[in-house]
């Protein structure tokens, strides 16, 4: 992190001295911990999920609801000692999993909290929530560590990516994550309605892109049918979307259900 290579923007600077386009320092920033039980069945359950919220982001999303963490990087500096605490804290109040909210520009730190957090004894399965935008050495440092990887997958089109997220190589990076995710998870083991290990992608519907909605699924039908997908359609504008006219509306009824309908055609397994 020193010449960060941490996600695949490679910015590269030192952020002991000097924050890259994250934000973020070299220490992890917690924007919230929380008993989370608003996330999908198989993730939240009757107990919820021990959701750790990191602040900063390594995509510039113009729709983003959590711009206040995501693009401010406010929020609390901790320590690998301090993080492996507030695991130990949410797993001592019976939660089903360690939720990993946006955690691929500290990868160094939350590794070792979590290699910490096993050796003092945690046992409840470690979920990596991120937005897709992983570099595959970090994915590789995770590997052994992580039950269950949760990731985005926003767009089939680089120039969406470019336009909506300020990067300019989304899918061709996401892609190979999400590969290198399910290499290491493999298929889903779920226990009495709970995901104990595997893979759920997410991927939001937008306003006006159903055709590229379409062509994400194929890609998930052909590359990684086993794993559990939630089509989300709670997209509503915010941050800066109302500059982005074309996105400036939620998606009407009849594009989701167009896109709903080629999920279920396909067959792939429903979150």
């Amino acid at each position: 992190m020193n010449n960060c290579t941490v996600c695949p923007r490679n910015c590269p600077v030192d952020r002991l001295h000097k924050p890259g386009y994250c934000k973020a320092p070299i220490d992890a920033v917690v924007g919230s911990a929380m008993v989370h039980t608003g996330e999908e069945r198989l993730i939240s359950g009757r107990r919820g999920s021990g959701t750790v919220f990191f602040s900063g982001c390594n995509l510039g999303c113009v729709f983003c609801q959590n711009y206040d963490i995501s693009q401010s990087c406010y929020g609390t500096v901790v320590t690998v000692s301090e993080l492996t605490r507030i695991f130990k804290n949410l797993e001592q109040r019976s939660v089903h999993n360690i939720n990993l909210v946006t955690p691929s520009h500290f990868v160094p730190p939350i590794a070792k909290a979590i290699k910490l957090a096993k050796e003092n004894g945690i046992r409840i399965p470690f979920v990596y929530n991120s937005n897709g935008y992983d570099a595959l050495p970090s994915l590789e440092i995770m590997a052994g560590l992580i039950d269950i990887y949760m990731p985005d997958l926003k767009y089939a089109d680089d120039a969406l990516g470019r336009r909506y997220s300020d990067v300019p190589d989304y899918f061709t990076v996401a892609q190979e994550a999400l590969k290198e995710m399910h290499r290491q998870v493999g298929v889903p083991v779920i226990e009495n309605g709970i995901m104990r290990k595997g893979m759920l992608i997410r991927h939001l519907v937008m306003p006006g892109l159903a055709e590229d909605s379409i062509r994400i699924l194929d890609w998930i039908k052909t590359n990684l049918p086993a794993a559990v997908v939630n089509l989300m359609e709670q997209y509503t504008p915010a941050y800066k979307s109302r500059e982005y006219e074309e996105i400036n509306r939620r998606p009407t009824s009849r594009e989701f259900m167009a896109v709903k309908a080629h999920f279920r055609n396909l067959g792939l397994k429903m979150c």
